[in-house]
């Protein structure tokens, strides 16, 4: 009897054990990859990005965290990656705020899951690679409609948030390049701050706000009356645009004084379409952020044939202006679920 009873009790061990590990392993079959897409900040120029992270979750069947810095500090990147690391995210895809000072952080993030960069690059952290714009091209995109809005020279304006983020940094070189007539170098060198001769055109300053939208609207304001004859305003980021058009609206200036921007906000494209901003040099956020996971989920499954030699993938940018902006917009749009 005794023999009996330490028969049923080994079995109903045995039954337990075998029953706690077929749910593990059902568990473990039925975890999604995790991944993680960061932003510089709080923008709309970011939904479309989320909409194409959206779109791939759906179509590669995995979990992807949108993450965005409230004040767009490099600080608060930081916070983001530590948390998401201590949850055991399987890649992480960023935008990087500040190069230099991430650069030791983001190398022991590269130890501890798939790092890929977004939008503005950290070339010489050990992330896999880099999906975005080319940037120093998309700065001398910008360079040739300054040209074709003031083709005989004349007096400028350049606004952006930093000016100590790689994006940043090569859209402007990018602008005093082109009107220059540079040709485009190997590797460019970075002109110093402040007012910068480009033959026929001049760059008065590059005005930065620290992704302050009101400081941004009151750079454009400072800058109407300081300098009364200025020919155009160019905004290096999303949001520059729309503040720079308060600010001259304000100033009863709308459709006086041009402006050339960047990126797809609402406010730039309605901007286009009454006349007030000339044009504008769009990125591709939806591809960001769709390539990004395309990207992090072949490299989950342990697929690096996505990865070009020089380890980065650049997703071409285009100038939209009255002629396009409505099919742009459009399309914009159906993505959005508009």
């Amino acid at each position: 009897m005794k023999k009996s009873r330490i028969f049923f009790v080994l079995l109903t061990v045995l039954f337990m054990l075998f029953s706690l590990q077929v749910v593990w392993a059902e568990g473990k079959k039925e975890e999604k990859p995790y991944f993680a897409f960061v932003t510089n900040g709080v923008n709309d120029f970011w939904i479309l990005s989320q909409r194409g992270l959206e779109q791939a979750a759906k179509d590669f069947d995995v979990i992807c965290d949108y993450r965005t810095p409230p004040n767009g500090t490099a600080a608060e990147q930081t916070s983001i990656v530590e948390d998401l690391l201590a949850k055991r995210v399987d890649g992480i895809a960023i935008t990087i705020i500040d190069p230099d000072t991430m650069t030791p952080f983001l190398n022991e993030a590269a130890k501890k899951t798939f790092l890929i960069t977004h939008d503005s690059d950290a070339p010489e952290s050990d992330r896999i690679c880099y999906i975005g714009t080319n940037n120093y091209s998309a700065g001398r995109t910008m360079g040739k409609l300054i040209k074709e809005v003031i083709p005989n020279g004349g007096e400028l304006m350049l606004q952006v948030g930093k000016l100590d983020v790689l994006n940043a940094v090569e859209r402007r070189q990018g602008i005093i390049d082109e009107l220059k007539g540079l040709p485009v170098p190997e590797k460019y060198t970075v002109s110093p701050p402040g007012r910068v001769e480009c033959e026929k055109w001049t760059i008065l300053d590059t005005r930065i706000d620290n992704v302050d939208y009101g400081r941004a609207k009151q750079n454009a304001e400072d800058a109407i009356i300081r300098y009364p004859d200025i020919d155009l305003f160019v905004g290096l980021w999303a949001y520059e645009g729309p503040m720079i058009l308060s600010a001259l609206k304000d100033a009863g200036l709308e459709g006086k004084i041009p402006v050339c921007a960047f990126d797809e906000l609402g406010e730039t494209l309605q901007g286009i379409t009454d006349g007030y901003i000339y044009g504008t040099v769009v990125q591709d956020p939806y591809n960001f952020g769709y390539k990004s996971v395309e990207m992090l989920y072949a490299l989950y499954k342990g697929d690096r044939s996505m990865v070009p030699d020089d380890g980065i993938i650049y997703i071409p940018e285009r100038v939209i202006s009255k002629d396009n902006v409505k099919p742009f917009w459009d399309d914009m749009n159906k993505k959005l679920g508009k």
